[in-house]
């Protein structure tokens, strides 16, 4: 089954930019072939500030087989999210990373196509279907949580505890022995996604991610006419079956496999490491543990079921989960190729470049946050939210590209912290800090070592 899209069917598809068109750009492409790739994936938000402190917000590097423009700061998250004039081009953006993995997923669509789809997709995170994926989320919390007691680590078994969510709410099976080919299956894909080796060479984790790919159109294609006979089936899955764009057609069969596809990677793979990001700074900071702690118990008792009126009710929780992905934001970096020749502070730029914006650095930038390295969920409050710029925090991007699972994570996470904080103590041992993953999602290297304590 064919299902990758070609440039010839993008009216907007734009060639590359030619290095010989930046040089005016200042920066460095580092090594032959390779460029910078190897010193982005040691250490990629020190290699940015390296290159920002000797080239400015605006610089010029090679990774990955491209050379890439960085612009860094909330005014260059906005040119590029807000995207007024149509500049950018995600699809060609991701493209090059994402498209023998995950083509098609709305982060590979512009304009209109991607206007149509997400609107078709929409219907999945109606009240009504959340309302029930609400209810799954405090089943399998309830029968789940209870067993992690003790020492453990935490990546690992929230991930596990994210697929059987998506099992439910997007499939609405049971993935039982499935489950590990399943997983293993998305591992591969995300850590393709930054293979130096661009092409699916057997051996190779590109080759393995292309498999994974293919195991999944395996998985979905032959359920599809299934689920769009049966109106009574209401997760995610069924529901894209049956859902129409404007002119009333059913997607395609390879366009709802690509878009459950890339929806099950991000929903998975990014609550995955939101969730881990905010477990580890609450046990690093246990005064503030406590404080959700308390609100959680305030809105209902320890382990009890929340309803949906109630999820409104975490406001420090929230802010705690907004703090979290400030510090270690889901997604690093995020790539547009310019469909036009613009300027951006004082530097003209052709069409056809690659582009990025990196809300790593830009979250952590003190003129935008006051002490930024410290974890301070209280400055996401109204009143000190107050006169920032908008585009300062971005970890479900923004514009037309808003996140469309948005409400579905805070919803996950907000029930997830319930059930477990109202229950245990979320400890760490002196002096423990883990190594992270900086891409292409960030994670703990060690899975993160925690001791949960029974209340």
């Amino acid at each position: 089954m064919a299902l990758a899209s070609s440039e010839a069917a993008n009216p907007h598809w734009t060639p590359r930019a030619t290095p010989q068109s930046l040089d005016h750009i200042p920066g460095e492409n580092g090594l032959p072939f390779i460029g910078n790739t190897f010193r982005i994936l040691r250490d990629p938000p020190a290699f940015i500030n390296y290159m920002i402190g000797k080239y400015g917000k605006v610089y010029r590097s090679s990774a990955f087989g491209a050379v890439n423009l960085s612009l860094i700061g909330a005014e260059a998250n906005e040119l590029m999210l807000f995207d007024r004039d149509k500049l950018f081009s995600s699809e060609q953006g991701w493209g090059p990373v994402l498209n023998l993995l995950f083509p098609r997923g709305l982060m590979l669509m512009d304009f209109d196509h991607h206007r149509m789809d997400r609107r078709a997709l929409g219907i999945a995170f109606k009240p009504e279907p959340m309302r029930g994926y609400v209810a799954d989320m405090n089943r399998i919390f309830a029968e789940q949580l209870p067993k992690w007691r003790g020492d453990m680590l935490f990546y690992p078994a929230i991930k596990q505890l994210t697929l059987d969510v998506a099992a439910d709410a997007f499939l609405g099976v049971p993935l039982g022995p499935e489950a590990d080919r399943i997983n293993k299956a998305f591992v591969d894909m995300v850590a393709a996604s930054i293979s130096p080796v661009r092409r699916p060479l057997p051996f190779t984790q590109m080759g393995r991610g292309v498999a994974g790919r293919n195991y999944l159109i395996s998985y979905f294609g032959p359920q599809i006419e299934e689920r769009r006979r049966n109106p009574n089936r209401q997760d995610m899955f069924s529901q894209f079956c049956r859902a129409t764009r404007d002119d009333g057609q059913y997607m395609t069969d390879g366009e709802i496999i690509d878009h459950m596809n890339f929806l099950m990677m991000a929903a998975h793979d990014t609550i995955t490491s939101s969730v881990t990001s905010m477990i580890w700074l609450l046990a690093k900071h246990p005064e503030w543990q406590e404080k959700v702690r308390a609100e959680c118990l305030s809105i209902a008792p320890a382990g009890s079921a929340i309803s949906p009126d109630q999820l409104d009710s975490f406001e420090l929780t929230e802010y705690a989960f907004k703090e979290s992905l400030r510090m270690i934001p889901p997604v690093p970096s995020i790539p547009r190729r310019a469909l036009k020749d613009f300027e951006f502070m004082g530097y003209k730029i052709p069409k056809g470049t690659t582009v990025s914006i990196n809300p790593t650095v830009t979250h952590m930038m003190p003129e935008y946050w006051e002490n930024p390295e410290v974890f301070d969920p209280m400055r996401f409050t109204p009143e000190n939210s107050k006169g920032r710029h908008k585009y300062a925090w971005v970890p479900f991007g923004g514009g037309a590209h808003m996140c469309l699972g948005l409400h579905f994570a805070y919803m996950q996470m907000k029930l997830f912290m319930h059930h477990l904080l109202t229950q245990v103590r979320v400890e760490v041992a002196d002096g423990y800090d883990p190594a992270w993953q900086a891409w292409p999602i960030p994670k703990p290297k060690d899975g993160l070592r925690v001791r949960m304590v029974l209340l």
